[in-house]
């Protein structure tokens, strides 16, 4: 399936047409059109995949998923919500605050 025929089959899942989304996009009238014989730029490629809530690879072709895998979610233990706990006593918070950096990877 050709990246056209990618969005177009989107397109039509949700009920609209290559010009609604041309227009939702912002984009001139036939932009779509001439991804049947032109690469888009890496920006477009990005908008159409957010546009859609589909991963660009998916929207290229190289993978059956809409969704990409690879999207890491961050723990976010900020919230006063969460009281943790290691063997029924309150972990400190300066033992919290390596925690969280381990859960997200190193990151802060």
């Amino acid at each position: 399936m050709t990246l056209f025929d990618q969005i177009k089959f989107l397109a039509e899942k949700q009920k609209k047409s290559i010009n609604d989304v041309e227009k939702e996009l912002g984009y001139s009238k036939n932009t779509l059109y001439r991804l049947k014989k032109t690469n888009p730029s890496a920006k477009k490629l990005e908008e159409l995949a957010d546009y859609f809530h589909v991963s660009t690879d998916y929207l290229l072709g190289r993978v059956d998923n809409p969704v990409s895998d690879d999207k890491k979610k961050k723990v976010d233990l900020s919230s006063d919500d969460y009281i943790m706990t290691y063997e029924g006593k309150p972990i400190p918070e300066e033992d919290m605050e390596y925690i969280k950096r381990i859960l997200n990877g190193g990151k802060d």
